[in-house]
Formats: structure tokens, sequence, C-alpha cells
């Protein structure tokens, strides 16, 4: 009767095993591997806890062999003595046993009562779920940076529960774009930006308002963008208010821009419809910064740029009737256009970069009439004539000074002579502060380095090599707080100097 019983159940675990895979899409040998625990966890209850009972399923026949495990050990562990046999006593049974292997002894099949069976039943089931989703993860971590579609399952607190077909994902409430609502049995498209596998589980976090499910809409509604021949190279997103996304392709035949928006519109048309009427402006990239940043602030038409390379940032000159433009509604349009570009952008109007070369000439002028004591009118000439720092002025020759328009040979000579002479004795005050403060050597003899630049980081308190190679370049030149911010430095000889101070560094470690 007993065996009657036992073949009952070994077919049964057959079409179990069978059915169960077929219907979650997973190995049988999952399935089996999941039935097996569930009897070893069912025998240990007749046998004891504490013994090392190992259960295996022939995945062809179904054949249940329940066996004891005794492992063969010198000394017994007492917290393991039900697992282990002694070395001698293990050799009477089998004279070729070795330490560390295992005496084996078949058990007989255990028939399952019911509390048992509903135990087992409850195993299996919880491991048959644990493979299915550890499945549906290794399929759905490899789709990361996709697009999903599915149908809205259920809404929990604004968030939505979405049905992939094989899975389930979530979409956050803040991941939706604002105003946009969704009801059971609704279709959704999203960008797939997270799989995660910890304890609470594997979840599909999905977003529409992620910058890069525009970029992916672009990939489905152009061709060129699907093939690889345009490339997205940045989005920025105010989601469900305005984008911008900057397209690139080496193909001089093809308009990159032209390409996106599509015969009519049709193509971007297709991407703003989905985002829920977001508007988007579609700009050519470049790699050249200041080019970039232009069709990156359109439609507003810029005038000047000037480029802060150390500091990554920008000052944009924008006609006065063109600011609201470049600035949009609330920041909008220089904000998406700064993180398009990864550059900080200053707006300044033409009127106002005005006043500002005004308020700097006004200050070179009051400089250079306080370092020579001349008049404001006689500074205010030789700033207007591009002699703008005193070093500028003592290395010309006295000719090219007779010819601002103004001066004399003897008006030329007299301040000639007073920057040639301020220089000398900046130089003793300079050789001075030197001595006093710096004795590194090596920051001394750094090429490109003078007097003039010692006596300011000592000033500053840079005192060693390795001090100034811990600079960046903004550190030493930016107009406002720049330590040599007065000496008129080109930035490329500053971010030279640095480099090559930092050369140090490696040798050190080499």
């Amino acid at each position: 009767m007993a065996k009657k019983k036992f073949n009952v159940i070994r077919e049964e675990m057959l079409q179990v095993a069978t059915n169960v895979a077929q219907e979650k899409n997973i190995d049988q040998d999952s399935v089996f591997l999941a039935m097996e625990q569930a009897l070893e966890k069912a025998a240990r209850v007749k046998y004891g806890q504490e013994i090392d009972i190992r259960i295996s399923i022939d995945r062809s026949t179904g054949d249940i062999k329940l066996n004891s495990y005794l492992e063969v050990v010198e000394t017994i562990d007492e917290e393991l003595q039900s697992r282990q046999i002694l070395f001698d006593e293990a050799k009477k049974i089998n004279p070729d046993i070795n330490i560390g292997e295992f005496i084996i002894k078949e058990l007989p099949p255990i028939e399952l009562g019911r509390v048992a069976a509903q135990n087992a039943k409850g195993v299996i089931i919880q491991k048959v779920r644990e493979a299915d989703k550890s499945k549906q993860y290794e399929e759905y971590k490899d789709k990361v940076g996709e697009i999903a579609v599915g149908i809205v399952k259920r809404v929990e607190f604004g968030n939505l529960i979405v049905d992939l077909g094989k899975s389930e994902a979530i979409i956050k409430r803040e991941e939706l774009i604002p105003r946009e609502t969704f009801k059971n049995g609704d279709r959704v498209r999203a960008y797939i930006y997270e799989v995660k596998d910890d304890v609470k589980g594997y979840q599909v976090f999905l977003s529409r308002t992620h910058p890069n499910f525009l970029s992916k809409l672009f990939h489905q509604e152009v061709p060129e963008i699907y093939d690889g021949v345009i490339t997205v190279k940045s989005v920025a997103r105010d989601p469900g208010s305005r984008a911008k996304i900057s397209v690139y392709t080496e193909d001089s035949t093809i308009d990159p821009v032209g390409a996106c928006v599509g015969m009519r519109g049709s193509r971007v048309q297709a991407v703003v419809n989905e985002l829920q009427g977001e508007k988007i402006d579609i700009v050519t990239w470049s790699d050249n910064q200041a080019t970039f940043l232009a069709n990156a602030l359109a439609p507003a038409e810029v005038s000047k740029i000037f480029l802060f390379e150390e500091k990554n940032k920008v000052e944009v000159v924008i006609p006065d009737d063109q600011l609201s433009l470049a600035i949009g509604r609330k920041g909008q349009n220089v904000k998406l256009a700064s993180n398009l570009t990864s550059l900080e952008i200053d707006i300044l109007t033409e009127d106002e970069e005005s006043e500002r070369r005004q308020q700097e000439f006004k200050e070179k002028s009051l400089l250079i009439s306080e370092l020579l004591d001349v008049e404001d009118v006689i500074a205010q000439l030789l700033v207007t004539d591009g002699y703008t720092t005193i070093d500028s002025i003592a290395s010309e020759n006295i000719e090219n000074i007779e010819k601002i328009e103004g001066f004399d040979s003897e008006l030329a000579k007299e301040i000639l002579e007073r920057a040639q002479n301020y220089l000398k004795d900046q130089e003793q005050a300079n050789l001075k502060i030197i001595n006093e403060n710096i004795k590194d050597e090596a920051l001394k003899n750094l090429e490109g380095m003078n007097n003039n630049i010692l006596a300011q980081l000592a000033k500053s308190n840079i005192l060693t090599i390795n001090d100034f190679a811990d600079l960046a370049t903004f550190e030493l030149i930016d107009k406002d707080e720049g330590i040599l911010k007065n000496m008129d430095l080109d930035e490329d000889f500053v971010n030279k100097m640095i480099m090559k101070a930092r050369e140090n560094w490696f040798t050190e470690n080499n």
C-alpha cells in the first residue's frame, strides 16, 4: 500500500514539475530543486532536525532517494555529533573510506501527513516563486536603459503598478509627467532606469520624466538615430513643459535637426504627443563650446561669449531686446541650455556688458594713475591705447608712447621713466618678500615663474611647489579673487605652469 502511495507521489511530482516549469517559463530543474528542499524539510520533521538528510529526485523517472549523511572525522564536534562519525567506526562500515568523506545510509520513504504535505507545498511554492523572480531579475537587469510598454494594473498613492506581461514594474509619482493621469487598464510607455534585487525582492523602476526617456523616444521615431547615423549628444528636460536635445552627425549630407523634426514635423510631433505636449528644441551639437552654447540658447540670439573653461562657466552677452527670450519663463531657457551644455551660464545684456567694460576701464585707469602718480586723463589715454599694466608701459620704446594722442616726447620720456623706476622699486620689494618667505628652490625655478608672481604667492602663503601644484587655474587668475588677478596672465600659460608643478607628484610616486 505504501509503495502504491509512493508511486502516486512520484507520478504527481513529475506532473507538477512539468506543469509549473511550463506555466512559469522557468527551468524544470529549478522546480525539482524546490521539491527536494520541501521533502527534506518534511523528512527532518520525522527523523530529526539535526540529521543531515538529502533527497534527490530522478528528473526522468521521478524516483525519490532519501539518504542520511555522516561525515567521517577524527574527533566528534559535540554540536555536530548527529552528522558525524569517527574514522575508526566508519572503517568498519567501509574499509576504503577516508576522512572528509561521507557514510551514506538509505532511509525508507516517508509518508506525508496533511500538515507535512501542506508545509512541503508551501516550500515548493516559495522556492518556485524565488526562481521565477530570479529569472525575471536576470531578464530585466539587462534592459535598463530601454523603453518598456505595459498596462496599468493599479494605482497606489499616486504610484502606478504596471503589468509588463511577465513581471510588474512601478512608476513612482515623481517619475510621472506633471498633470498626467492614468487609470487601470491604460497602456503606458516608460523608461527602465533601475532594476533592484534586495531583501524586499526584485523591482523594476520606470520613469516618464527621465532625460533618457526623451532620447529613447527619438531612437524609436528617427531611423537615422536608430541606425547610428545621427547621435544624441545630450538631453535636458523640464518634464511636461519644455526640453532641449542636441544631435550630431558626421555625414555632411544630412541635416541632423531636420531629420529629427521629420516631414512637416511628424517625427518630433510623435514624441511631443507622448510627452503630453512637452515643447522640444532640437539643436545641433558642436565640439566648439561657444558654437554649441549659442545653439543651445536658441531661439535667443547671442552677441558675445566669454568662456572660463577652468571654472566651467560662461558669460553670454545678449541684445537687450533678446533678454527675456534668452532667460525664458521662470529662467527655463537658460536653465535647460546650462544642463544641455554642462556649463554655468551668466546672461548679460549689451548695455550691462558695456557698463562692465567701462567699469574695468575706470579701474585700470585709476590703478595706472595711482602707481605712476599721473593725472587721470593721462592714465585713461594710456589704457585706451592698450597700456593696461606698468609692465606693458615699461617694456615699450619711447617712440611708440609718443604716438599716443596728446603725448609729446617729454611726456613720453617722463611716463617711461616712472614706469621703469616703479618696476625697479617693486623688484627690490619683491626680492625682500621672496627671500624672507620662500625657501623652495623648485618653486623659484619653475618654468614661467618670475619674481612678481613669487612675491604675490608669498603674500598668499603659497611657499612650496606642492602648494602651487594644489591650486586651480581660476584660483590664480580669477578677475575678482585670483591671487594674480592684477597681472593680466594668459590662462593657458598659468595652466601649463600648474601642470609642470604637478610633474613633481608623479616623480615622487614612482
